[in-house]
């Protein structure tokens, strides 16, 4: 069942206004403002169960729920109350957010003022991926579509719910998909990890309550507001509800992107979705969710493509786009492009991140030009735990490790085999 991409022709133009709104476009905002409250729009998302589609899979209406409550007339409401769309999209492998934003621009903006209504926030940003020009332009166009039709404003159909909503082109930095990163780099600062608490929802851009948000995630809102928490529960399979959009890329068949129910088992889209790995070869490996998801292989094309199915597998559902990896293509190769991009993109805030990713990237490239020596194996094992969950400031060193890991888990005799027999014995000799 098609719902993100209900109205996303195959050559990728945009609905207009008109047409957006032939469609039922900015029902559930008409809906939110005439029936609900914020409250209740952000309730009626919780008991949805939409979960972040940006990677981390965090519950939206929980999210929301920790925003500070003001009346319009509160003294003591702030100023300004954001929220901040992230667009970056720099996990590797990861393309859908482009997709929305291109295809059904009014969608995405629909959500934003609906979700911004919810939270209370009378500014919004959208942190746009510096490459995604088209991206911009159409986003840009259907903002001001929205303003001269007094969907987007002062007093939105005419009432004391006023929005501003603004395009910021990013310089791009992988970093910025941590949320407090991003929220510095928007204020024009370096764009490095913030200490918590507080967290973004007491003190987040310019110090204000601020929620970000993942584009994907935003555009599921409009559909729950029209049509129910149950609605979109019942189109998971399992636990999780709602669609997702599915991607693939590296050696299958068919790369692009497919919206199916959450938890289709990973067979099922491996195959039927993309036709397969390129040229009948059999399946080495897979990231099931971008760049920093740990491997997955043939033993798990049962696995249901949810956060619980994914979770249980070893892995994380991420991005939900895969990155796949045929049986002759060398796993060392794989692991140091990866290990470098992550460690070219560490703000090198903390000295684990900023010095051990570039070690494990000439540890990789060693074995890959045939220098390795022995006891490297033993290192890049020891590299996975320094720079693990808890080691350092963020999560961006321990998701360069997921791979790693987890190659070291299935694929350990292969990287075990690029150590020459003699680099051991040469090696005592020169000392």
């Amino acid at each position: 069942m098609k719902v993100l991409t209900r109205n996303i022709r195959p050559d990728r133009t945009p609905p207009t206004l008109a047409e957006y709104e032939a469609t039922g476009g900015y029902q559930a905002l008409r809906q939110a403002l005439r029936d609900m409250t914020p409250q209740t729009v952000t309730d009626l998302v919780k008991q949805a169960g939409l979960r972040g589609r940006g990677g981390a899979g965090f519950a939206t209406g929980m999210k929301w729920g920790f925003m500070p409550r003001f009346e319009q007339d509160d003294p003591a409401r702030p100023p300004h109350i954001y929220l901040v769309a992230n667009a970056d999209e720099m996990e590797p492998g990861t393309f859908k957010d482009r997709l929305l934003m291109e295809g059904d621009p009014h969608q995405f903006i629909e959500a934003l003022i609906v979700s911004s209504y919810a939270i209370g926030a009378d500014i919004c940003y959208v942190f746009i991926r510096g490459e995604y020009v088209e991206s911009q332009r159409r986003l840009q166009r259907a903002i001001d579509e929205a303003t001269e039709a007094g969907l987007l404003g002062d007093h939105i159909l005419d009432t004391d719910f006023s929005l501003r909503i603004h395009l910021h082109m990013s310089a791009g930095r992988y970093i910025c998909g941590e949320e407090s990163a991003l929220l510095s780099a928007l204020e024009g600062k370096r764009a490095i990890p913030r200490s918590k608490p507080p967290f973004p929802a007491a003190s987040g851009l310019f110090g204000r309550p601020t929620t970000v948000n993942n584009v994907e995630t935003l555009c599921n809102v409009p559909h729950i507001v029209t049509n129910g928490a149950d609605w979109y529960q019942n189109l998971g399979l399992h636990k999780d509800g709602g669609t997702k959009l599915f991607g693939a890329s590296g050696q299958i068949e068919k790369p692009g992107l497919v919206e199916l129910p959450m938890g289709v088992p990973l067979g099922e889209l491996l195959d039927q979705y993309f036709g397969g790995v390129r040229g009948g070869k059999a399946l080495k490996g897979l990231l099931p969710g971008g760049g920093s998801t740990l491997f997955l292989t043939g033993e798990h094309l049962d696995v249901p493509m949810d956060y619980e199915g994914v979770g249980a597998a070893g892995s994380r559902l991420g991005t939900g786009t895969m990155i796949v990896v045929d049986e002759d293509t060398p796993i060392v190769g794989v692991l140091r492009n990866l290990e470098h991009f992550y460690a070219q993109e560490s703000c090198g805030w903390c000295t684990p991140c900023r010095d051990g990713l570039p070690w494990v990237e000439k540890l990789l490239l060693d074995l890959e030009q045939g220098r390795g020596q022995p006891g490297d194996i033993q290192n890049l094992v020891m590299h996975t735990k320094l720079l693990g969950p808890g080691m350092t400031f963020c999560a961006h060193a321990p998701g360069a490790m997921g791979p790693l890991e987890s190659a070291l888990k299935y694929f350990r005799e292969e990287l075990e085999s690029l150590i020459p027999a003699g680099n051991g014995q040469a090696l005592e000799e020169s000392a």
